[in-house]
Parts: structure tokens; C-alpha cells; sequence
């Protein structure tokens, strides 16, 4: 298992824990890059995080799972404030401009098929080093349309499945299924730089 323990000081990242694969992200997050991974249930685990992370599931029951809690102003409120979120799979779904619009960027679920048709494959990810991403693919989403601010930043069979851009990283496969941790490294340093930034204009103020 790879080990990429960054979060010096130590982050608070939390992971949606509605419905969907949030206990490995929080492993992932926690255990191999050293961030106090933290599950978001109501809108009070909201306030203190420095990133947010919506996993994969099933978008239409994490979006009612979102309204049932009350969650949806707590996550704008995180978003405006310019701290980062990171969408996987359904997650991508739930940020994107038929949902929470945290993202200029349309999402078709089950755009690569039913369950059936799941599948892996190596991704060439900008930003994360020259070794292709083994992505996991389950009735995944794929980007149908993408606004100038937002940066394709991974593509399958000419589709984009992974974007950066507006505070938000989100990608169409399930990154805490393998051992490899750097795009969960890559939305962390999202944090630390967001973070970074309100220190820098909290000084200026």
C-alpha cells in the first residue's frame, strides 16, 4: 500500500456519510495521507472542514439524502467560502449544473452502462505525476459538457472523467477503490492552498 502521509498541519476533510463508499475515503484520506478524515452526516459536521468530499452511491438518493438532512445550504456555504469539494461518481453528479451547480459542468449518469458494464482502466491525470491512475469504473458517469473555467483534466475514450475548476475536483470513476491515493492527495492540496489564501486575505483585512 502506497503511503503519501501530507497533511502537515493536519487537515479536517470531510466525507459525506449518506449512502455511497465514504469509509474508504476516509480510510484513504485518514490512514495513507494523514488527514482527520471526518463523516458528514448533519449540517453542524460542516462547519470547521477545510475540504468536503461527496463519494459514489446513487445520486438521486444521496440528493434526497442531502435535502432530508438539510445539508444543502451548509455545503454552498462551504463552496462559496472557496473550500474545495471533491465529487467521485455519483459525487461528480451531485456538484455538477443539473444539481448543486457547484461546478459549470454537465454529468450523464451511467454514461459507460449498467453494472454490467463496470470496467478499469489506466488514466493519464494531469497534475498527478507521468504514472497512469488505474480508475474504477461503476455505472459511471462521463462529462457531456463543460464550461471555459472548468479543466479536463482526465479523458476516457474521448470523454472527460476527470475536471478540476470553481473550488471543485470531481472525477467520474471511484479513486478509493485501489491503493493509490494521489488524487485525494491533489484535492488536499486544494485545501491547503484554499486554506492558505484565507489566511492571506484574513491578514490583509
Amino acid at each position: 500500500m502506497r503511503s503519501y502521509r501530507i497533511a502537515e498541519p493536519e487537515l479536517r476533510i470531510g466525507v459525506l456519510a449518506l449512502q455511497g463508499g465514504f469509509e474508504a475515503h476516509a480510510r484513504m484520506l485518514g490512514d495513507q495521507l494523514g488527514a482527520d478524515a471526518r463523516e458528514v452526516r448533519v449540517p453542524e459536521d460542516v462547519d470547521d472542514l477545510d475540504g468536503l468530499v461527496i463519494p459514489g452511491g446513487e445520486s438521486t438518493t444521496i440528493s434526497k439524502g442531502i435535502d432530508a438532512a438539510g445539508l444543502e445550504p451548509a455545503i454552498r456555504a462551504h463552496h462559496e467560502a472557496g473550500r474545495p469539494v471533491f465529487g467521485t461518481c455519483a459525487g461528480m453528479i451531485v456538484c455538477d449544473d443539473r444539481h448543486l451547480g457547484l461546478i459549470d459542468a454537465t454529468a450523464e449518469r451511467n454514461a459507460f452502462g449498467r453494472q454490467l458494464q463496470s470496467f478499469e482502466a489506466d488514466l493519464a491525470v494531469q497534475g498527478i505525476g507521468d504514472e497512469p491512475l488505474r480508475a474504477v469504473f461503476i455505472r459511471a458517469p462521463w462529462v457531456s459538457r463543460h464550461g471555459p473555467g472548468v479543466e479536463v483534466l482526465a479523458s476516457h475514450e474521448g470523454h472527460p472523467v476527470a475536471i478540476r475548476g470553481e473550488g471543485v475536483l470531481a472525477c467520474a470513476f471511484h479513486p478509493e477503490l485501489t491503493d493509490d491515493p494521489r488524487l485525494h492527495a491533489l484535492f488536499m492540496a486544494m485545501a491547503t492552498s484554499a486554506g492558505e489564501r484565507g489566511v492571506s486575505e484574513r491578514g490583509i483585512r
